[in-house]
């Protein structure tokens, strides 16, 4: 159809999306992570989100979106026919989408490949080298977002069998949930594993920040101005409210007072849970996969991390990791034909369970199997740890000779 296929209201909106999740990657990530970690580790954590986030967003032009979306090889990989944006034009629409401008799609793509990579960085600070996150981060992107992506969204081999993933459950929430928690174990605890926030109004900052880009981040998914796009959205916020109630509610009843962090965290919970069937379910789906979403990640927060010891510092995986997974079978549950074209069981089909369960249990056993290559490889190289001395003192002065808030 040539030009003629493009819908300038869809480009509009798509442009917009791409520019809320640009902000909640680069500034309301940074500024969440931030504000949980410790004073004098504080800039690090920024730098290591911003850091990756430029760094991820150049290699999806050089290779990055041709390995995911251009052409297909075995139904594993894509081509490097677009390396560096050949063959591509910023006048024609793009394949994936004809009704959006080709730069547009890798643009909007790009900004979820850099986040998904940011969110890892909260679950290895305050004992990561930076120069072993960036070559780490580099090389995860390449050897596990890529692929991943190119399986559900490019026309791999799980988008054939029919898995359903609307905005990222499995390729941006659950593969960054088990880099975290793989990478927890090959780093071990920090010297004081505690979660100490320097800054609260500035996790609620990034919070806020957060929930505005996932407008972006899920009702940008539909690629267009729509009515899918729309109920996305709609479901997104609620089911992010009633995860956030549901973990100050269980909170209160355990340890006898709701903090400002449990209801943000539960904002952040449902929003990871909801994101894979945004696009899927109706109001009433929207809000059990909320309620699903509070109860699981509080569960992997407040009982498994202590139970099994493991260092995941700002719970990437108990938030990010286990809602990406829980919203991604709760698409086989409540997915309404009225909304994503397809229905789940509790709308008169099973069609979805297997289909579902194939791509979770293969993304995360192929994240799990990489991640901990990578990272060992990466620690033959350059050593993945700072000395003890240096995590005691705070990594901002020891890496960037640098103090937050300028304090002597």
């Amino acid at each position: 159809m040539g030009q003629t296929s493009i819908v300038l209201a869809d480009n509009v909106w798509i442009l917009v999306a791409t520019a809320l999740v640009f902000v909640m990657g680069f500034t309301g990530l940074a500024l969440f992570y931030g504000g949980l970690t410790r004073t004098k580790s504080m800039l690090n954590t920024i730098y290591m989100v911003m850091g990756s986030f430029a760094l991820v967003s150049i290699l999806w032009v050089i290779y990055g979106y041709s390995l995911a979306f251009s052409g297909d090889i075995a139904s594993v990989i894509g081509t490097l026919k677009n390396f560096l944006l050949l063959n591509t034009s910023p006048t024609q629409p793009a394949p994936e989408a004809p009704n959006l401008y080709h730069y547009l799609f890798i643009f909007y793509q790009m900004t979820f490949a850099a986040i998904t990579v940011g969110l890892i960085a909260g679950a290895y600070i305050e004992r990561m080298k930076f120069s072993a996150w960036l070559l780490f981060g580099a090389l995860w992107f390449t050897f596990v977002y890529a692929p991943v992506a190119h399986w559900i969204w490019g026309g791999g081999f799980l988008s054939q069998l029919g898995v359903k993933d609307f905005a990222g459950g499995l390729v941006v929430h659950a593969t960054s949930g088990i880099a975290a928690l793989v990478g927890a174990y090959v780093l071990g605890k920090r010297k004081e594993a505690v979660l100490i926030p320097s800054n609260l109004p500035l996790v609620a900052l990034g919070t806020g920040l957060l929930a505005f880009g996932w407008f972006g981040f899920n009702g940008g998914s539909a690629l267009a101005i729509n009515y899918q796009a729309i109920t996305a959205a709609f479901v997104s916020v609620l089911a992010a409210f009633v995860a956030a109630l549901v973990w100050a509610g269980l909170e209160w009843l355990k340890f006898g007072k709701p903090t400002t962090l449990g209801f943000m965290t539960g904002v952040i919970a449902g929003f990871a849970t909801i994101t894979p069937a945004a696009g899927f379910v109706d109001v009433i789906g929207g809000l059990i996969i909320g309620l699903l979403g509070g109860l699981a990640c509080f569960a992997a927060v407040v009982w498994a991390k202590p139970k099994f010891k493991y260092d995941d510092a700002l719970d990437v995986w108990g938030v990010h990791g286990v809602g990406g997974i829980v919203g991604t079978f709760a698409i086989a549950l409540f997915a309404s034909k009225s909304v994503g074209g397809v229905n789940g069981l509790f709308y008169g089909s099973a069609s979805l369970i297997f289909p579902q369960l194939v791509g979770i249990i293969t993304v995360v056993l192929y994240t799990a199997i990489v991640t901990f290559i990578l990272l060992k490889v990466v620690d033959q190289i350059i050593g993945l740890r700072v000395p003890q001395e240096v995590e005691i003192e705070g990594l901002d002065t020891n890496l960037h000779g640098e103090k937050a808030y300028g304090e002597k």
